[in-house]
């Protein structure tokens, strides 16, 4: 019992917790080497190629070590869907902080829960009920997160901790473009933080009918990296030579095994795994908790100032990310007590998001 309690709870936000971490030494390294001149476009392309090159045993492997579905037609086309949003997630994303700056990308990504929720209620999901504590604690929490967030990014505020060097943010405006169209830039961002919520939907289907990460992500990582090279060499072929795409022992080749390994492999293989024993909502609550991340890494490691804006905000996003995880919890011990009650649905067990079953009383 306590080593499924740590494997269905602990294991997942632990997981999840260090890959928001690694994300944001990944996002360090890339934006270094776009600085030297590395084609965003040729970025996605390779990491996502090494990722596809690293998981291509687990094909072999997943249909040997399990019984595993036939790989249908419906859940190939459902994986080239998957593909076709990742990688207009990724060039949506690229192209808005071409025309911003990763700060204001931070604080648009602020919107990923609500949008997820927004999603994963319209497609049954996850279940709204005002009657239900559960419930409530999981709208509640979303919104407090989103709100923290926010703080985080858009205020502030007095120093807390005055260490020498500049902030984060500080730094990070300096990477604006200098054609900097803050307007285009929002709507392109925007659109990538609703393809991502839709990434998780589409990701989640796919696992109730062919329970095998390393492979989805392995095909998934193909297709990006294909529909990526097609569109660059549609916009970019005739704009520039084929040096674009050859690589030299620099920050750029550091990025993109970095990225390749860490990033498209490692970290689409946990999300994948999380959205299928956890759920879309589960995962998209880390979204606010990276920024808060972000500072806590840039205090102890960067030595950045910390202010009082950071302190908040990174408090308010604790509170409101225990607050969906209590409501999360409370479904999961009302989804336990309904397997072991004979008057509760099937369905229940079948769904691998953590759903409330109906009372005894709703049966009469």
């Amino acid at each position: 019992m306590e080593r499924k309690y740590l494997k269905r709870e602990v294991l997942p936000i632990t997981a999840l917790v260090i890959m928001e971490c690694a994300n944001v030494g990944l996002n360090t390294l890339f934006k270094a080497a776009t600085l030297q001149g590395m084609d965003f476009h040729v970025f996605i392309v390779y990491s996502y190629a090494l990722a596809a090159l690293l998981l291509l045993p687990s094909i072999f492997f997943s249909s040997r070590s399990r019984a595993l579905p036939p790989l249908r037609f419906s859940i190939l086309r459902k994986i080239l869907l998957l593909g076709l949003i990742g990688c207009c997630s990724n060039m949506m994303g690229y192209t808005g902080i071409n025309y911003s700056s990763p700060t204001l990308a931070s604080a648009i990504s602020n919107l990923t829960p609500a949008f997820t929720f927004l999603l994963a209620v319209l497609f049954r999901m996850e279940e709204v009920s005002f009657k239900r504590s559960s419930s409530v604690a999981k709208m509640l929490g979303t919104a407090v997160s989103i709100t923290g967030a926010f703080v985080v990014t858009l205020y502030k505020g007095p120093v807390v901790i005055a260490l020498s060097p500049p902030s984060i943010s500080l730094r990070l405006s300096r990477l604006q473009s200098p054609n900097a169209n803050w307007t285009l830039g929002a709507a392109f961002l925007t659109v990538e933080y609703f393809l991502v919520p839709l990434w998780y939907i589409v990701q989640t289907q796919i696992m109730r009918e062919y329970p095998a990460e390393l492979t989805v992500v392995c095909l998934y990582s193909s297709c990006v990296s294909l529909f990526t090279a097609i569109v660059t060499l549609f916009t970019e072929g005739n704009n520039n030579s084929w040096s674009m795409w050859m690589l030299k022992p620099d920050i750029a080749l550091a990025s993109i095994i970095c990225s390749g390994l860490f990033g498209s492999c490692i970290n689409n293989s946990i999300h994948t795994w999380a959205l299928r024993i956890k759920g879309p909502l589960f995962v998209a609550m880390f979204k606010p908790l990276s920024i808060a991340i972000a500072v806590a890494m840039g205090v102890i490691f960067l030595s950045d100032s910390l202010y009082l804006g950071s302190l908040v905000g990174a408090t308010i996003i604790t509170m409101g990310f225990y607050t969906v995880m209590w409501g999360k919890a409370k479904e999961a011990e009302m989804a336990e007590g309904c397997n072991n009650n004979e008057g509760c649905l099937d369905s229940s067990q079948k769904v691998p998001l953590l759903r409330s079953c109906k009372s005894d009383d709703e049966h009469v």
